[in-house]
């Protein structure tokens, strides 16, 4: 399954010799538990989960509910692993993830969502806000993701 994101495809683009994997709600669990597997999310070998976002028509940055619940959650498992070792900045991430009693109602009634299903892809933002419905870890090597072995 490829959910595209653009402003998450340009950030990875452009991260140079960097490890990226793709996360979301969809695979928050395997994340976390495949960086705190691989020694990420420690002072030795910390890991920078970026909720990417969106763009304006403008070009400006928007805020995307989605992905900062993404990040919430694969920051929730990486503390179950690895301990109270994250930036204040992943930790409310976590928080807000943990706050919020029913994910996929948010996604839906958020300004990114309700956008979305106004135009027809309703059963999109369905699948994307379903919680660890997948295992697979995509890695980005050689300018393609592939899963993680």
């Amino acid at each position: 399954m490829v959910l595209p994101s653009p402003n998450g495809s340009t950030i990875a683009a452009s991260a140079g010799n960097s490890r990226i994997a793709a996360g979301s709600l969809l695979n928050a669990s395997a994340v976390g538990h495949w960086l705190a597997c691989h020694g990420y999310g420690t002072a030795e070998r910390p890991v920078a989960l970026i909720a990417s976002g969106e763009r304006w028509a403008d070009g400006g940055l928007r805020p995307a509910l989605e992905d900062l619940l993404g990040a919430g959650a694969i920051a929730t498992v990486l503390r179950e692993q690895v301990g109270d070792t994250l930036s204040p900045e992943a930790t409310a991430a976590a928080i807000a993830f943990q706050a919020t009693p029913d994910v996929k109602a948010a996604v839906t009634a958020c300004s990114s969502g309700r956008e979305l299903i106004a135009g027809g892809f309703a059963q999109d933002v369905a699948i994307a806000s379903e919680l660890n419905l997948c295992t697979t870890v995509p890695l980005l090597v050689d300018g393609a993701f592939t899963a993680a072995g």
